[in-house]
């Protein structure tokens, strides 16, 4: 008998019917995975899908088939995933995420599209030279494989009333996307502008469904930020919150997404570009 079949074998004798007995593996690995992991993000990942399967409110992950996987650059692949059941997921919100290949490792991706009526979600994954979590997805997984997705969580990126600022960098453009589909399926007057960051113009990784967003919305405006490029035009030339202090408007909401080392400054950056501190918003994981 396997440890996972004792470990369901016990909690079916205390409590009939609990879980199913295919999901004693994963409940078992995320179990073990809690007991060392030391990250606030991936502990609070793991308390997220343990909590809601020990409270049984609903499922306490979603099993979703890759149907498409896309690397448009070397280090970041776009997924996308078909849910067994549909998650009920908004724009901005972050969702723990675990593969197979690494069973109990669960770490936050937020969906890169609005609710579609098929049910998929797009997630955008960047390869991390000193993290095998992330590298799997982006090297390894490959279609017709599955993945399991937890709870949605708020990450604090929502629509306000107002016109928007969006300032992406890297795979930080994934909730900001999902918002300018939200405004799309909605249009109510507002006008958007997305500063998307990245070194070259070769590593704007989501180019081609930016300018259909563009090409399909007068009220958007797409604007690249080139950190590294030395063929950019001197308007796109910089980090993106240098770009976007340039496209700062009164009155508009700035919502910036991207890795820790544009998120560490970004509150005083854009407090001393005349935004205020009400008005700016970045993403909050939830932590342990």
């Amino acid at each position: 008998m396997s440890a996972a079949d004792d470990f369901w074998g016990t909690l079916e004798d205390s409590r009939p019917g609990l879980l199913p007995e295919r999901d004693a593996p994963l409940l078992l690995a995320a179990l073990r995975q809690l007991a060392t992991a030391t990250e606030p993000a991936e502990r609070a990942a793991l308390l997220a899908v343990l909590g809601l399967d020990r409270a049984g409110d609903g499922p306490a992950w979603w099993p979703a088939e890759v149907i498409g996987h896309d690397r448009p650059c070397e280090t970041i692949a776009i997924l996308t995933v078909r849910p067994w059941r549909r998650l009920p997921h908004r724009p901005g919100q972050a969702v723990p995420v675990c593969t197979p290949r690494h069973p109990g490792r669960w770490r936050w991706y937020s969906p890169a599209n609005a609710p579609r009526p098929d049910g998929t979600i797009e997630l955008h994954v960047r390869a991390v030279p000193a993290g095998p979590v992330s590298r799997s997805p982006v090297h390894e997984v490959r279609p017709g494989e599955l993945l399991w997705l937890g709870p949605p969580r708020d990450t604090g990126l929502r629509l306000g009333q107002r016109d928007l600022l969006l300032v992406a960098g890297g795979t930080g453009l994934a909730p900001l996307r999902a918002l300018v589909e939200q405004v799309a399926a909605a249009p109510d007057g507002r006008r958007v502008t997305l500063v998307v960051g990245a070194r070259t113009f070769a590593e704007l990784y989501d180019a081609v469904t930016l300018d259909q967003l563009q090409c399909a919305h007068d009220w958007l405006t797409i604007v690249p930020a080139l950190s590294h490029d030395p063929w950019a035009e001197e308007t796109e030339r910089g980090d993106a919150l240098t770009i976007a202090e340039n496209h700062h408007r009164q009155g508009q909401d700035v919502l910036a997404c991207g890795p820790p080392a544009m998120l560490a400054g970004a509150r005083l950056r854009l407090l001393a570009a005349g935004v205020p501190d009400d008005r700016s918003h970045l993403p909050t994981l939830p932590e342990a």
